[in-house]
């Protein structure tokens, strides 16, 4: 017997009967051979740690664009803590830790620069959504275009993962909220840091259910999950403080993501996105290698192929290649 045959009867017996096993995935795009140490799930936590769009999330747009300071949370963090969320709520209700895990580090793996902006941008020029970008890194993109060949259940979290998502495990229902519990806690964190918000302008209904301050939120949501989700096949909160998290979520829409000192730039970034997806459009042959090369399936549009390389771009990344196409460079002998 194997090492991930061992973890795998581990799974049967401690697992909640709610949760997805290891054993019962519904495989991959492609067969492989299994590893004699790692179950599917934690091989694919492994796959997407390793890739390359994993890496470029670090300079990548959360809210607060190009911020000068270095506490403020970026593309990566983010994600590091919706995995953490999922993580601690997945242990708690003995569901598959290691799938939760995989599903939160994958989920914004398509993101655009400069955050909701870029994707905003790319939506106007062509029909653009992070959650499905994110499904083609890792079925189209990594790895020179062979894709990372995840699990089903993985795949299916991240492609729902959004609100309107309706992810077919528990395991993925649980990343689709601990994304929201993220974002609520570090955007208003972050908010509070940059002098957007004090924590006296969060109205005192909303402090009176949640708490005081961003760490008593976050707090107060996750045990408010677990306690509420506890043996039971659906993932749920109380009505008291679900209210109270969709009020908070609302408040913080019209004081900080349409806050004019928060996201005065965003013209900016979205006109530099708006005129790369038209050049490359034009100029394909400025494409890199790989995406050449995609060009040349007859199934993939050139819009897709220049959104696949323009999503990809990092903040810094997107402003040097509009520099270089667009504004002129000092002349000299």
């Amino acid at each position: 017997m194997t090492i991930r045959d061992q973890l795998e009867e581990r799974e049967l017996e401690y697992l909640s009967p709610y949760a997805c096993r290891s054993r019962d995935s519904k495989g991959r795009i492609r067969d492989e051979e299994q590893c004699d140490i790692r179950p599917v799930f934690q091989r694919d936590r492994d796959r997407i740690l390793h890739c390359k769009a994993f890496r470029r999330l670090k300079q990548k747009t959360q809210v607060f664009l190009l911020p000068r300071g270095d506490h403020y949370r970026t593309r990566l963090t983010h994600t590091l803590e919706v995995s953490q969320n999922a993580r601690t709520i997945a242990k708690a209700l003995r569901l598959n830790e290691d799938l939760a895990e995989a599903i939160a580090l994958g989920h914004d793996l398509g993101h655009t620069p400069f955050g909701h902006a870029g994707e905003r941008a790319l939506n106007t020029v062509y029909h653009f959504s992070h959650q499905k970008q994110s499904l083609r890194v890792v079925d189209c993109i990594e790895k020179n275009g062979r894709g990372l060949n995840l699990t089903w259940e993985v795949r299916d979290g991240i492609l729902n993962h959004q609100t309107a998502g309706h992810p077919h495990t528990l395991e993925g229902r649980v990343v689709r909220l601990s994304d929201k519990l993220a974002y609520i806690y570090h955007d208003m964190d972050d908010a509070i840091r940059g002098g957007i918000l004090s924590e006296d302008d969060i109205p005192a209904d909303i402090r009176s259910v949640l708490g005081g301050s961003c760490k008593a939120r976050l707090n107060k949501l996750i045990h408010d999950v677990i306690t509420n989700s506890m043996n039971r096949p659906e993932i749920c909160m109380s009505r008291e403080v679900e209210r109270a998290m969709k009020d908070l979520r609302a408040f913080m829409f019209d004081h900080v993501y349409l806050n004019p000192k928060a996201k005065g730039e965003e013209d900016k970034a979205v006109h530099m996105v708006e005129q790369l997806f038209g050049y490359y459009m034009k100029h394909p042959e400025a494409l890199p290698q790989q995406f050449l090369t995609a060009l040349e399936d007859a199934a993939v549009s050139r819009e897709q192929v220049v959104c696949d390389y323009i999503a990809g771009m990092t903040d810094p990344y997107a402003v040097k290649k509009f520099q270089d196409f667009f504004v002129p460079q000092a002349w000299s002998i």
